[in-house]
């Protein structure tokens, strides 16, 4: 089931004119995006995979270098203008809808997911802000993040504190002229510090000196690298660092940080002691792309999976020999080989549509007309947010890792091998 047909004709978002918006949307012009970002990721993204998580990223006098190339991939991207594709044109966005930019996602976390964790928990950020943002803070820094220009992050775990948020201890006080100072560390910061962006904005839950305890006494901050002046120059670097580097398997070609916060300058997000409802934006969509990222990863590995079977010869077909010339038939014949494959293409084809119509549910949440129908879409969206991100994720991981592995046999272990395969 490829991407055009879970839009042309699962969705049908082509006939959905009554979403605001779409009537500016055809056929032609979703394939040429898309067909944008497919040669981009392939072209571009794809050869800093491998390369990216052997080499890793380096803390180096507390500043992360990332990988070679990826800075200049990064600049590309920005300069292509793939960051803005969804976001709202009032801050430089184009303004699609969220069923075209989610497959735009599945072909980035394809090709590169490390790479793709940059841009993509940038526009968590931006998702949060732009919801639950003051307009000072909007003008402040939205028009950079939908740029690219300057990434976000997502802070919330500590070492104490990972899914008992009500345990975090992060503090945030008051330093005048509306800022807070904020002391803490946190842990598994995706992005977290780099060399890809000019500055980069964290978004991070801590706690007010009044604050009630557990979840309901915890607040929202924007927390910028560098601080940024009146005039929207950058100024002064604020006091926090990456600490350590920590070492997610995969993904080394992103940055995953400790973060150290100093009395780190910081604005409020939102209301006080309301932090994880608005950081819930910036959750959600993070949910929903790490969906997408098991649908990603699964798509790439069934790829690859299904070149290495035509070319690995190995016995004959039960049903005779199919290529004489050859000392042995392609693994391909073989029946169970064939069923492992068609099951993980299967698999990828249903998360595709699962996807796009979640997807479609937020569009129609933010777009539709009708407030009773936008509603029910917000509902629907809510209740399989969770779905998207647990079963692709955990589905997702036996596609890649238990039939790919039988029929490759040990190879799929051994990283010393110098062809890469």
């Amino acid at each position: 089931m490829t991407i055009q047909f879970v839009l042309n004709e699962l969705l049908n978002i082509y006939q959905r004119t009554e979403l605001k918006g779409f009537d500016e949307i055809d056929a032609d012009l979703a394939d040429a995006i898309l067909q944008g970002v497919a040669d981009f990721t392939t072209e571009v993204m794809l050869p800093l995979n491998g390369s990216g998580d052997v080499e890793g990223c380096k803390l180096v006098d507390g500043k992360v270098i990332a990988p070679k190339g990826f800075a200049d991939a990064y600049k590309q991207y920005v300069d292509n203008g793939w960051a803005t594709l969804t976001c709202d044109p009032e801050y430089g966005g184009q303004g699609l809808p969220e069923c075209i930019g989610v497959f735009a996602t599945e072909m980035k976390t394809a090709t590169n997911m490390a790479f793709a964790m940059y841009p993509g928990l940038t526009h968590g950020a931006y998702a949060a802000i732009h919801a639950h943002g003051s307009d000072a803070l909007k003008q402040k820094y939205l028009k950079k993040l939908v740029s690219g220009e300057w990434t976000g992050t997502m802070n919330l775990t500590e070492s104490h504190a990972g899914t008992d948020l009500a345990l975090l201890r992060t503090k945030a006080v008051e330093a005048g002229e509306g800022r807070f100072a904020i002391s803490g560390e946190k842990i598994f910061i995706s992005s977290g510090d780099h060399d890809l962006a000019e500055n980069i904005i964290h978004l991070m839950l801590a706690r007010l000196p009044d604050a009630p305890e557990g979840v309901k006494g915890i607040s929202l901050f924007a927390v910028p690298k560098i601080m940024v002046n009146a005039d929207g120059s950058l100024g002064e670097a604020n006091s926090l660092c990456a600490a350590a580097l920590e070492h997610k398997m995969g993904i080394h070609g992103n940055s995953t940080c400790v973060m150290n916060f100093d009395a780190a300058i910081g604005e409020l997000i939102g209301e006080p002691h309301q932090g994880l409802k608005a950081m819930f934006t910036m959750m959600n969509q993070a949910r929903l792309g790490v969906g997408v990222q098991g649908l990603g990863v699964s798509e790439i590995a069934y790829q690859n999976a299904l070149a290495y079977a035509k070319d690995r010869i190995q016995g004959r077909g039960l049903s005779g020999v199919k290529d004489p010339s050859q000392a042995a038939d392609p693994i391909l014949v073989h029946g169970d080989v064939r069923r492992m494959l068609m099951a993980q293409k299967s698999f990828n084809e249903g998360a595709r549509a699962l996807i796009g119509q979640q997807a479609l549910w937020l569009d129609e949440a933010e777009r539709h007309p009708d407030a009773d129908k936008a509603k029910a879409a917000n509902k629907l969206a809510a209740l399989f947010t969770p779905i998207v991100k647990g079963f692709i994720t955990a589905r997702g991981f036996n596609a890649i890792y238990a039939d790919p592995w039988h029929h490759r046999s040990g190879l799929d272990v051994d990283s010393q091998r110098s062809d890469g395969a």
